[in-house]
Formats: structure tokens, C-alpha cells, sequence
């Protein structure tokens, strides 16, 4: 079939090159930043347009280019009906969370950090509305106790491929249903940026704990400030270092290991990107802050 590509980011390029593979891309619409697929899409011939595609700022650099589906993959943007209306079959997205739960931005760091235990993946019709289009095929993918926000997106980038090309077999085939998202059970979470990941030590030790493995690396990471420097934390695990309750929260309990007072426990410090400073300048019951 022939294809037209929204797609942003490393998982956008990835499955994007797969696909080339199979179908034909039309043409691609990305954001300035995407480098690698701009670089795919020059290098192989495939028209492209650069940035926010609204007010028909795409749809003139696109022109008369028809294809049979129009292909949303992280893509950065909400699009207008311009877009949504020229494929002759349909518009779909892949979206990475369980429709309707977790609509938004960064579903599978959002899933985490609120403790679920499985995530998913979701192709659906795109609608005006971000994420309420109806729903052709989903996968459940298992979230486990220590399971990173990279790791799931890693999970999510073997998965995105091969559900694809199931649901474009479907579409070329006219084999497919579609499925009204229940509205009664949406969820949206909405963009996060590096600034967002300030620990509020006052939260529960459980709360922390899927705080940090939800933006630890190959994420900027949660973090916290000791004597007016940033300090980035990767990984915490649960400790049993007894303290008093009238001890304030993030304050250092233990040096060696470096363990941390919360509201209901306490959590060991395990990989800290400044630990080199830290080790230099940290004493017991001194407090982080929040």
C-alpha cells in the first residue's frame, strides 16, 4: 500500500525503516529535530516537511501526493483534518498505552510512575481529539517491579513493528473492525519535561521508588538538591534503617550505604549521577530537598 508517515523521535525512525521494507511511503512529516528521519527521507527520495504541520503548512508542502493510509508514529503534533481526511482507506496511530487509559504525552513513564503493572500498545483511528479515535488492534505488554521507563519504551519499540504491519495487513484486506473507546474509563496525562522530575520527599517511599525508575536513564532522571546542587537519582530500593517519625522528610539516614527518610520508610540511594560530590560533601542528617 502506499503510506503516509507522521513520525518523531528514535522509536518514529526505527519503525519507519521497517516499513519501507513492505510498503511504499509516500511521503513524511516530522519534526525539526528528528534528525535521523529527516536524514532517511532525504537520503531515499521520500518528500518530507519539517515541523508543526497545522493551519495546512503541510498539506502545501505535501500537494497532491495520495496514498491509502495516513501512519501517526510519536509523532509530536495533533493534526488537522487537512491530513486526516487524505488517505483513500484511513488514519491511524499507534499510541503507546491501553485506550482509553493514559492519553496524552509519555504514557508508558506516566504508567509507571502511578504503579501499574501493564502497559500496551494501541493502533487506532485518529479523531480530532488526541487519542479518542476508535480502536483497531491492542497489545498488552507486562510491566515488572523494577521495570525502567527506558526498558518499557525498549519493549515497546520490538512490538510497535509487527503490530503494525498486522493492522495494515487488515486494512489492505478490508479486515478489520473498528472499536468505540468507553469513555466512562479515559485517562490523560499530559507532556512532561526535565523540570518535572523534582522528588517531593514528603510522597510515600512507593511513590518515590516508581518516581525515579520511570525517568531514570536514558531519561534526564528524578532528582533532588543537597546544599543548593542538583543531584540526579537513577535507582532506589527499599531499606529497613529504622528512624523516629519526627524526623523530617529527606533526611540522610546512613552514609554507607546512602539511605533517605520518607514519609512511611526509607530508601537506599543506589545509582546517583553525582555521587563523586556527594561522597565528598554529605553528612549524616542533613536533608534533601525537595
Amino acid at each position: 500500500m502506499k503510506i503516509g508517515v507522521l513520525a518523531s523521535g528514535n522509536l518514529g525512525f526505527e519503525v519507519v525503516k521497517g516499513l519501507t521494507k513492505i510498503h511504499q511511503i509516500e511521503f513524511i512529516c516530522t519534526d525539526s529535530n528528528s534528525n535521523s528521519i529527516i536524514e532517511f527521507a532525504e537520503s531515499n527520495g521520500i518528500k518530507n516537511y519539517k515541523g508543526n504541520p497545522r493551519n495546512g503548512k503541510a498539506i502545501r508542502v505535501i500537494g497532491d501526493i495520495r496514498v491509502n493510509v495516513l501512519l501517526s508514529i510519536n509523532y509530536l503534533f495533533l493534526i488537522e483534518e487537512d491530513l486526516i481526511s487524505l488517505p483513500s482507506k484511513i488514519a491511524i496511530n499507534i499510541h503507546g498505552s491501553l485506550l482509553p487509559k493514559y492519553r496524552g504525552r509519555t504514557p508508558h513513564v506516566w504508567s509507571i510512575i502511578n504503579g501499574e503493572t501493564v502497559a500496551g500498545i494501541t493502533i487506532h483511528e485518529i479523531s480530532k481529539g488526541c487519542d479518542e479515535g476508535k480502536i483497531i488492534e491492542q497489545l498488552k505488554i507486562p510491566i515488572h517491579s523494577e521495570m525502567t521507563g527506558g526498558e518499557l519504551l525498549a519493549a515497546y519499540g520490538n512490538n510497535y513493528l509487527p503490530l503494525l504491519l498486522k493492522t495494515l495487513n487488515k486494512i489492505e484486506n478490508n479486515d478489520y473492525q473498528l472499536i468505540t473507546q468507553n469513555e466512562t474509563f479515559a485517562t490523560f496525562f499530559g507532556k512532561r519535561t526535565p523540570d518535572d522530575g523534582l522528588i517531593n520527599w514528603d510522597w510515600s517511599r512507593e511513590r518515590i521508588f516508581n518516581w525515579v525508575r520511570a525517568q531514570s536513564r536514558p531519561y534526564p532522571g528524578a532528582f533532588t538538591y543537597f546544599n543548593g546542587h542538583k543531584v540526579v537519582i537513577d535507582k532506589v530500593s527499599f531499606s529497613n534503617l529504622g528512624f523516629t517519625y519526627d524526623m523530617p522528610n529527606g533526611m540522610i539516614l546512613s552514609l554507607d550505604p546512602i539511605v533517605v527518610k520518607c514519609c512511611n520508610g526509607a530508601l537506599e540511594l543506589r545509582d546517583v549521577r553525582e555521587i563523586e560530590m556527594i561522597n565528598q560533601r554529605i553528612k549524616v542528617k542533613t536533608v534533601f530537598n525537595s
